[in-house]
């Protein structure tokens, strides 16, 4: 148990951290990204982390 707790820890912050980049990219006066190829790369890590997350606290 306490090994998923650790996985489940790392998830979480890597979503965060994932998330704080994809905010720091984003322009909000143009609605535009700075660089599009590295958001779609951010986004599916964001969506793994997510997803990973709710599927450990769904087995919980």
């Amino acid at each position: 148990m306490k090994n998923k707790k650790g996985l489940l820890i790392v998830f979480i912050i890597g979503a965060i951290v994932i998330g704080a980049a994809l905010f720091k990219q984003f322009d909000f006066q143009n609605f535009k990204l700075e660089k599009p190829a590295l958001a779609v790369v951010y986004v599916i890590a964001f969506v793994f982390c997510i997803s990973a997350t709710v599927k450990n606290l769904k087995n919980n």
